[in-house]
């Protein structure tokens, strides 16, 4: 028995010692393949340098955006400005989710999973979303009455959800605060104390058509933008910086769980681009050309405007939009994006300084504040990028940059995401 113990011991010895493969380097083996998948609705903008700034001379602004040659890393954009449409999958799933966390209390069986894939005790419980419910059955009527307005505040008894109840807690990793030199001993600090979370409404605000603009009757846009099929393919407004980055972590965890659930590698978060990026995808690859479509001209040799904005004394309707239109409306440029120039302003991640480009590095240039709720308007401004629907040509121009407060909604902007290449592109290869 005992030369069988030995014997056992020797082999699973034996067997374990292959492990270590032939004594050379070759690195960890059996590790996943990857490729690099396309996220729906992106286009890759290559790697690249270029001249960051005014194309033409601009005294009046010329201390705002000095020219300065600096180099972008490669990068996926949408392809066009976040829709209306789109918006609402995130405000459907914070709605949805609300309505899913109530029922579980009532039914914690049905609605919510208690256990994993592999049959072990999930703490805390996680929702079931396959779990099907009927928004008017008699059970979900009675609890789930807390969400829609109370019947003071119906207009002609309409039940509808009361939006402010939308709120929606995100997460995000501070690698700042993280990298200062007080924090370089790895393990020396708690690493939660650089996870940072808000809470915050997820509606849009719809008064903005209202509120931006007095003596003008903007109401039905207020009534209907948001949530009439007729909109469905405009660019989503009224959402505040914080609720464009909101919208962009939601977007990585929806990928990133329906990947994980399916045993496949994460890809990279998506997130507000970057001013420098947003000025690199918007030129096209044409350095030193004044709109995105190349040229100096707003105007194309039919005599048509090419972008969606306030042409000569406020004549609205010559570019064929009287304020916004649909987010392809006008063609591309050389990247293959849409509206770079007009129909909405667009956020970007950096924080607004008027002499952000005499310290930002030339390597992907960044300028980046995490604003708190004590801190001075001017320290809450972000920097917006594009012009709009009621802006005149000036603000159409590539290095033209100006900046909104990030707790505000306007009706003139918007936003689209970036999510970084991993490794080096395809098309950057052969360079």
């Amino acid at each position: 028995m005992r030369k069988l113990t030995f014997l056992l011991i020797v082999i699973i010895t034996a067997l374990s010692s292959c492990d270590q493969g032939n004594g050379e380097l070759i690195g960890v083996q059996g590790r996943p393949e990857w490729y690099q998948p396309v996220p729906y609705g992106m286009l890759l903008i290559p790697q690249g340098s270029y001249t960051m700034g005014n194309t033409d001379q601009d005294l009046p602004t010329a201390r705002l955006s000095k020219t300065k040659v600096v180099s972008v890393a490669a990068f996926y954009m949408d392809q066009t400005e976040i829709t209306n449409n789109e918006y609402r999958q995130f405000v459907y799933w914070v709605r949805d989710s609300i309505a899913r966390k109530l029922l579980a209390e009532e039914d914690e069986e049905t609605y919510s999973n208690t256990v994993n894939y592999f049959g072990e005790d999930i703490d805390p419980p996680t929702i079931n979303w396959y779990a099907k419910f009927d928004w008017n059955g008699e059970i979900e009527r009675e609890v789930l009455e807390p969400m829609f307005l109370p019947d003071y505040e119906r207009f002609y008894s309409a039940k509808q959800i009361d939006t402010r109840k939308l709120m929606y807690e995100y997460f995000w990793i501070d690698y700042r605060k993280a990298s200062s030199r007080f924090n370089r001993e790895q393990g020396q600090i708690d690493r939660s104390v650089f996870i940072e979370n808000d809470i915050i409404p997820v509606y849009p605000d719809t008064l903005a058509w209202v509120h931006d603009y007095t003596y003008s009757f903007n109401e039905p846009l207020t009534n209907a933008y948001f949530w009439h099929p007729s909109y469905d393919d405009y660019p989503v407004v009224g959402v505040t910086w914080k609720q464009a980055r909101a919208f962009s972590i939601w977007r990585t965890q929806l990928l990133n769980n329906f990947l994980r659930a399916r045993a496949l590698t994460d890809v990279q978060y998506f997130r507000l681009p970057t001013e420098s990026e947003w000025e690199w995808a918007s030129r096209g690859g044409l350095d030193n050309n004044q709109y995105p479509w190349g040229g100096p001209y707003i105007r194309n040799t039919a005599g048509c405007f090419l972008g969606n904005f306030k042409p000569l004394r406020g004549n609205y309707v010559d570019d064929g939009g009287l304020t916004t239109v649909k987010v392809y409306a006008y063609n591309p440029n050389d990247y293959g994006l849409f509206c770079m120039a007009g129909n909405v302003a667009e956020w970007t991640s950096n924080a607004f300084d008027e002499a952000a480009y005499d310290f930002q590095h030339d390597l992907n240039a960044d300028y980046s504040y995490e604003a708190k709720e004590s801190d001075p308007p001017s320290l809450k401004r972000k920097v917006i990028r594009g012009g709009s629907w009621k802006d005149v040509a000036y603000y159409l121009h590539n290095g033209t940059r100006t900046f909104e407060y990030q707790d505000t909604a306007k009706c003139y902007i918007g936003f689209r995401n970036v999510m970084s290449y991993l490794g080096r592109p395809e098309n950057n290869e052969e360079l």
